[in-house]
């Protein structure tokens, strides 16, 4: 697995990627900054969204670096409001002129040591989190993802929604939903063009959790087993734009051995 950033890029490199245009919400996390990299490197123009304007800033610059040129920018944007996130996607659109995709990294944990100590607040959080933002991003971008004509919708979630544990319940059940809400998605782009054409695609990429360098650096005897690097997740989402709408959609990509 990689464990460093990529290498600066050449402005004048082009990439797989070059003219697109890529949302990416809950871009301030080590994941959101590694997708930013990643896309900024293969030509994107990266619009990135999070609540915390010092972590978003920090990877746009870094991004902005990585490809000399790269047009990557951040929005602070409250994505559990739902008129915030339309305008969000509208401007992106209308700035932009297309968006070809809508990466959503935005993540939480919350546990229990058995199913009796569950903590109900729990579910509310997570509900917010990874339900609700999931909302109201792909209501917001599926208009723009289908004008595209080649658009994704990208999801993270996690193994635990196909394996629930006693005291992960309202973290499981919180991803199941949001990966049940993505693939409904899905079956809209399906229906919504020709026979075996959606013009935009939803996916669901799957880890056990993920790993940062610095999450390495701080425990690093750890060996952190089935983690998903960072970057190798950001490589991943990249390559979602090197096969056709139509064999991607509805899909749920596993970057870790199923359970």
């Amino acid at each position: 697995m990689n464990t460093t950033a990529p290498e600066p890029e050449a402005a004048d490199g082009g990439g797989p990627l070059e003219g697109a245009v890529v949302a990416v919400a809950g871009a301030g996390g080590p994941a959101g900054h590694a997708t930013l990299l990643r896309l900024a490197q293969a030509g994107a123009t990266v619009v990135a969204a999070d609540a915390d304007p010092q972590r978003l800033a920090e990877g746009v610059d870094a991004a902005r670096f990585a490809h000399g040129g790269a047009t990557v920018i951040g929005d602070t944007v409250d994505l559990l409001d739902p008129g915030a996130t339309r305008e969000w996607a509208a401007k992106t659109e209308k700035d932009f002129g297309r968006v070809d995709g809508l990466v959503h990294l935005v993540g939480g944990w919350r546990g229990s040591t058995s199913f009796a100590t569950t903590d109900l607040a729990d579910w509310d959080l997570l509900h917010d989190l990874l339900i609700r933002t999931v909302q109201h991003t792909s209501l917001a971008f599926e208009g723009p993802l289908a004008r595209s004509g080649n658009g994704r919708y990208v999801l993270i979630s996690a193994a635990g929604a196909s394996l629930p544990t006693a005291g992960n319940a309202a973290y499981a059940a919180a991803k199941a939903a949001a990966e049940a809400w993505t693939l409904a998605l899905a079956d809209g782009f399906r229906k919504s063009g020709p026979a075996g054409h959606p013009p935009a695609a939803a996916t669901v990429l799957i880890v056990k959790a993920l790993v940062s360098d610095a999450m390495r650096q701080a425990r690093p005897d750890a060996a952190f087993p089935g983690f998903t690097d960072v970057h190798d997740l950001a490589e991943e989402i990249r390559r979602l734009w090197d096969r056709p709408a139509a064999e991607m959609n509805g899909t749920r990509l596993w970057l870790t051995p199923r359970p």
